[in-house]
């Protein structure tokens, strides 16, 4: 199953989802509204002899409408504003579980082996690196993701998992939580989350409803009905998390074992889950609501199976190491800070076969400079999409040791980071260069401008070959910018891409990615959800991005047409007019408004566009290193991440 295939499962899921939901509620009114009929017959008996009280009616119309639209308004509204609260994204469940951000420059040993691992999972994957929070008050082994889309992700994990697992067991554990980020689990884990509350308000109600007063008030006996009542949307929220949530669980352990090429390192952490006294529960009161999407069964064990949201550990562990003895080793908690300590990293298996060859740790930029440019066949690109591997992982880990230790303390710093970007996208002739650093003084502040001047010197010479990499890098300090100083670093981008006269589609493709995945942040809005369902109403913004990708590639108008005739069946767009436009009419203002639109299509149409613009960048057969980073910055802002691309011998 490939990336667009696992995405539409996951959107299709949401159905299921739905039409679980639909019959969760018409129970509950069902229900509350036999409850409201005993009560308020009870009621209405009292003082009466018994000969002379009323048989209760099953049917009132009346009766029944108060409790439909009661129980709706409840459960509506308790979900509203649940999904209200996780709009802002995957950080929004990390607080609520009592999770605390790591600053991306921290240097306690344990945290910085966690966002080690992390930045490595990300750079391997094309993804943004997510935010990540740790759980410090959960000494049990678990861990979580949680977002709308890779650009608002968050990696969780409990003090337990930092501080028990060895770095192999971390990597498979973080794994694991990449692909449930690469498969589009998040952003139904997340209406998931708002669903389950609005179920679950109808207690509170009740909890209210017992504390009032009054002769022959039959709200209290209600309200004791509807805590009762609670605990059947108790149920049916762990019975929809358990059919969501399980065979899931099983597909992100094997892709976490194809992403690590290393199943004894997911095994171990399983393992120790139940070698371990605090197993991987969590005692947050908050636990339930996202018992979903945990790495571990965060809860107590179920009393039905069925129930579970997890399946068992011997069962996952079995699927990726058949040779398992079936024993839990002893786990305890160390002293002080005896596990605090990053572990040197094992060797990986010899049938690996190398990657593009980044320079060994600690070289100098100008060696990473220095190599040779690589091509890709154009076949090879879509095929990776969401499918990071082994390969990919050396790739990102040799990536990011390789950069200078200025750059990389760059990244982790907001306003150093800011600095990075400029530096990145300063020109490279010195002449213009130097005017773009004086008119940056007068647009950014002091610090920024000296910084980013300091900085040009080791990011020109790996700003060819790593710059969709480093703003990857940099997106968590970018993050812990002040709003005012986002809104001014936007501005200062778009005047630092345009200041050069020169239309650079990939400049403005990183700025667009910087936007795209920041501005929901800042703004603290969900990304929308697909409003395109056919390739019809897209045409023209298709047409506009296919043109603009043809005219890069094509030194001449005959060259540029071949292109684009060669990408545009890949679209599949039936008998529907699509023609190349002139230079001028597929400029960047154009571009804009059609990635704009184009993002918020299904998949299946995403896939079509990404294979139509392989085929009209490699028109001429082969797919240079540069415009294959093109490729890969166009499907980021699609929220179609593409892994860098390696050189198998």
């Amino acid at each position: 199953m490939d990336f667009f295939a696992r995405q539409d499962k996951a959107r299709k899921n949401t159905k299921l989802l739905v039409f679980y939901f639909v019959i969760a509620v018409l129970l509950i009114i069902a229900s509350v509204y036999f409850v409201s009929l005993v009560v308020f017959a009870g009621v209405a008996a009292q003082g009466r002899p018994p000969q002379a009280a009323p048989a209760v009616a099953l049917w009132n119309p009346q009766l029944l409408l108060y409790v439909a639209l009661g129980t709706l308004a409840v459960v509506a509204c308790g979900s509203a504003v649940k999904i209200s609260q996780l709009s802002s994204g995957g950080g929004a469940v990390a607080q609520s579980l009592g999770g605390r951000r790591l600053s991306p420059n921290t240097n306690v040993p344990d945290e910085r082996k966690l966002l080690n691992v992390v930045e490595e999972m990300a750079l391997a994957s094309g993804v943004p690196v997510p935010q990540v929070y740790v759980l410090d008050r959960e000494m049990g082994i678990n861990a979580f993701a949680a977002g709308h889309t890779p650009g608002d992700a968050a990696i969780g994990v409990t003090r337990g998992c930092m501080q028990l697992l060895k770095r192999d067991e971390l990597q498979g554990v973080i794994a694991h939580e990449f692909s449930h980020i690469l498969n589009g689990d998040m952003r139904l884990n997340l209406r998931l989350m708002g669903i389950i509350f609005g179920i679950l308000c109808l207690a509170v109600v009740g909890r209210v409803l017992i504390y009032t007063r009054g002769r022959k008030n039959p709200l209290p006996l209600l309200g004791l009905a509807l805590i009762i009542i609670g605990w059947v949307g108790v149920f049916f929220g762990r019975l929809i998390q358990a059919a969501v949530s399980r065979q899931r669980e099983f597909l992100a352990d094997a892709a976490a074992v194809q992403f690590t090429r290393n199943p004894a390192g997911l095994s171990g952490a399983l393992q120790k889950i139940g070698g371990l006294v605090y197993g991987s529960k969590l005692i947050s009161p908050h636990a339930a609501e996202a018992s979903h999407m945990f790495f571990g069964n965060g809860l107590g064990e179920a009393a039905l199976n069925s129930l579970a949201t997890h399946p068992p550990l011997e069962k996952r562990i079995r699927a990726i190491d058949p040779h398992w003895d079936g024993k839990f080793p002893r786990v305890v908690q160390p002293a002080g800070d005896e596990a605090a300590s990053e572990r040197p990293r094992q060797s990986r298996p010899p049938a690996i076969p190398p990657v593009i060859p980044f320079p060994q740790p600690h070289a100098s930029a100008l060696a990473a400079a220095s190599l040779s440019s690589t091509s890709v066949q154009p076949q090879n690109v879509l095929p990776s999409l969401g499918a990071p591997t082994a390969l990919h992982l050396r790739y990102a880990e040799q990536l990011r040791d390789s950069l200078p230790e200025g750059i990389q303390a760059a990244a982790r710093e907001p306003l150093k980071a800011v600095a990075l970007i400029y530096a990145l996208l300063l020109s490279h002739d010195g002449a213009t260069r130097e005017q773009q650093l004086l008119q940056l003084a007068r647009q950014a502040s002091r610090e920024v401008h000296e910084t980013t001047a300091a900085l040009v010197p080791e990011v020109q010479p790996v700003a060819a070959r790593a710059r969709l990499p480093l703003v990857e890098l940099a997106m968590p300090a970018l993050r812990e910018l002040p709003l005012g100083e986002f809104q001014s670093f936007t501005r200062t981008l778009k005047w630092l891409i345009e200041s050069d006269r020169q239309i650079d589609l990939f400049e403005f493709v990183l700025q667009k990615i910087i936007r795209h995945h920041l501005e929901p942040h800042f703004a603290h809005k969900r990304p929308p959800a697909a409003q395109y369902y056919s390739i019809k109403p897209l045409v023209a913004d298709c047409g506009v991005l296919l043109s603009a990708l043809a005219h890069i590639g094509g030194a001449d108008p005959a060259q540029a047409g071949n292109a684009f005739r060669k990408g545009a069946p890949h679209l599949r767009a039936g008998d529907l007019e699509l023609k190349l436009l002139p230079r001028e009419k597929a400029g960047l203002a154009a571009v804009d408004a059609a990635l704009n639109r184009l993002a918020l299509a299904v998949p299946q149409i995403k896939k079509n566009l990404l294979e139509a613009c392989v085929q009209v960048v490699g028109a001429d057969g082969v797919i240079q290193e540069h415009e294959a980073e093109l490729l890969r910055a166009i499907a980021d802002t699609l929220d179609c991440p593409i892994p860098p691309f390696v050189k198998v011998p």
